[in-house]
């Protein structure tokens, strides 16, 4: 296990590294000069080249690149061209909308995804199988933004139930933030929700063909029985690396969701950052979200791996 974990731990940094690398790279390259867009087309180049300067944009690549990854490292993210302000006291606000967001999302894809998937795999062939993979296969195909305006004109203009859009804060308290969130985190648990069915239906009808499993049934054991308290487990290690990568995906499609739904978290700041050139900004927080798939991801793998420590065996 210790192994396992020092070989995982070198590539989570291995990760991270090639992520910065990528997110530097890829903002660097857009085009546009982010000082004049700053001051405006009609500035003088004496004003241009002094902001160039002060923003450090006059200095080479790797020396930019350089200062930005330390200040990763000792965690300091900059500071934004357009606010003023450290980037991490602008992301404290946003990550409070888009992680409860997107943890919310996680909990319905669980609770729907895995809900449908056992029902199905319970009564294989039946028309409660058929019914189950039906709406998976329509949460598949439904893009969540359009899912969003259709949750709205249901919920918020037809029934007024829920609020179309915005976010009352948390100290509004935790009914109406929740509330708030709910229309968007069901639109972007659709599709994940979807999925999970799907696949945790296959591990379960899969891990019913193993021995174990008819052992257990030869001794008396329904198969309800034997799928939900043999079965269930062993189905749980592809299933725990596919929710590891949902939740990343679910912290990245947020980005579209919140601007659906008007919601002030990383999405929205991010399409406000790269309209006004705050490089700074995009850099940080698409290393963010990289950093948190990646971090996830190997939450994910070392959880798998307690769930079967044969993997670690094979590998």
């Amino acid at each position: 296990m210790t192994t396992f974990l020092i070989r995982r731990l070198i590539g989570l940094l291995a990760a991270l590294l090639a992520a910065s690398i990528v997110t530097f790279v890829a903002v660097e390259i857009l085009p546009g000069d982010p000082a004049r867009s700053i001051l405006g087309i009609g500035a003088e180049p004496t004003a241009v080249a002094a902001l160039q300067h002060q923003l450090g944009l006059d200095q080479p690549v790797l020396i930019r690149y350089a200062h930005w990854v330390s200040g990763l490292v000792g965690g300091e993210l900059g500071l934004s061209w357009t606010y003023r302000v450290p980037v991490a006291d602008l992301l404290g606000p946003r990550l409070a909308v888009t992680i409860p967001l997107a943890v919310l999302a996680m909990l319905l894809t669980v609770v729907v995804g895995l809900g449908l998937g056992i029902v199905a795999a319970l009564r294989p062939g039946t028309a409660v199988d058929a019914g189950a993979m039906t709406l998976a296969h329509a949460g598949m195909a439904l893009p969540n933004f359009w899912l969003g305006l259709l949750l709205i004109l249901l919920f918020s203009v037809h029934l007024q139930w829920l609020p179309a859009g915005g976010f009352p804060g948390w100290d509004a308290g935790v009914v109406r933030a929740i509330g708030a969130l709910l229309l968007p985190a069901t639109a972007l648990a659709a599709v994940q929700a979807a999925i999970l069915a799907r696949v945790s239906r296959a591990a379960l009808l899969d891990v019913a063909k193993d021995d174990f499993v008819r052992t257990a049934r030869a001794k008396g054991l329904s198969q309800s029985g034997a799928l939900l308290r043999h079965a269930l487990r062993n189905a749980f290690v592809p299933v725990t690396a596919l929710m590891g990568l949902q939740f990343s995906y679910l912290i990245a499609g947020a980005v579209i969701v919140e601007n659906v739904f008007a919601l002030p978290g990383l999405g929205r700041f991010v399409f406000q950052a790269i309209a006004n050139r705050d490089l700074v900004v995009v850099e940080s927080v698409v290393w963010l979200l990289a950093a948190l798939v990646i971090v996830v991801s190997f939450v994910a793998d070392v959880a798998a791996r307690l769930l079967d420590p044969r993997l670690s065996e094979s590998r």
